[in-house]
């Protein structure tokens, strides 16, 4: 790596945002059980006046009771009906103001094991503590430049910061390639079958207190990331509104606007793994 790259600046960003990366809950929080499957967590005081009503249709009621030795939140209904089940409580907590961003899109819900037992509108993961997934894509120039994004400044988080050539969720329909190549698509418009010497570098895991829900909320997630490279002559544009302009960077102009906080702390630790820092 350059000594350009390896600026105390650039070393100390990485530092600070990989501890950020990994924090406990701002407040105390209660697993949340569906279906006898623990899904994720709520804080303290979220559901209580939730709690008194029935959800699905007055069929089942959220509960507070112990189990395992310890209280937790259970909505207790068959496998079957777990995805309904979440998605009835998301529709509560957007009732009570205690919901982030509503997106219509089902976001997939797994155990402690890993296993997929349901899936939720991506609105109340945070609130719910459900782990979530996402992909990122540095892409760069045949001269070893980087293609980034500037976000658009409508975005619910971090509206007009910089990031890598393409970042979003894995949705509960997706695999992590059909993710990778819907996304890239539609904040780049590029193919992925186009793209030369795609591969899978590496994933970053966060798990941080989260302002969704007036604060009540908790960040879970696994972002794995690829590279590729962008052939001569193929420019990104955008195809979802999401993404107001692309540039190539140089890569230590790069680590030089990470580091003074021009890109999301998700685009800059992807890229710091990509550098190998």
């Amino acid at each position: 790596m350059s000594p350009a790259v390896q600026t105390p600046a650039f070393a100390q960003w990485l530092a600070g945002a990989r501890q950020a990366a990994q924090q406990p809950p701002a407040q105390p929080r209660t697993p949340l059980v569906v279906a006898g499957h623990q899904v994720g967590s709520v804080a303290a005081g979220v559901l209580d006046d939730i709690g008194l009503k029935r959800l699905l249709d007055k069929r089942e009621q959220l509960s507070f009771q112990e189990r395992n030795g310890a209280f937790a939140w259970h909505l207790p209904v068959p496998d079957a009906e777990v995805t309904p089940a979440l998605n009835a409580l998301a529709a509560a907590l957007r009732q009570v103001g205690r919901c982030g961003p509503w997106r219509d899109e089902q976001l997939a819900v797994t155990n402690v094991q890993g296993a997929v037992v349901g899936t939720v509108e991506r609105g109340a993961v945070r609130v719910l503590g459900i782990a979530t997934r996402a992909v990122h894509l540095v892409g760069l120039a045949p001269d070893g430049r980087m293609w980034v994004q500037r976000r658009s400044l409508t975005k619910p988080n971090h509206p007009g910061k910089w990031d890598t050539l393409m970042g979003g969720m894995v949705s509960a329909q997706d695999s992590l390639h059909q993710a990778l190549a819907r996304e890239t698509w539609e904040e780049a418009g590029l193919e992925v079958a186009a793209l030369t010497q795609v591969v899978h570098g590496g994933h970053v895991d966060f798990s941080r207190p989260s302002r969704e829900g007036g604060g009540v909320g908790f960040m879970r997630e696994r972002i794995d990331w690829f590279s590729a490279q962008v052939p001569e002559g193929q420019v990104p544009h955008n195809q979802d509104g999401e993404v107001d302009e692309f540039a190539l960077l140089p890569i230590p102009l790069l680590c030089e606007r990470v580091a003074q906080g021009h890109f999301t702390p998700e685009a800059g630790l992807v890229i710091g793994g990509f550098l190998g820092l």
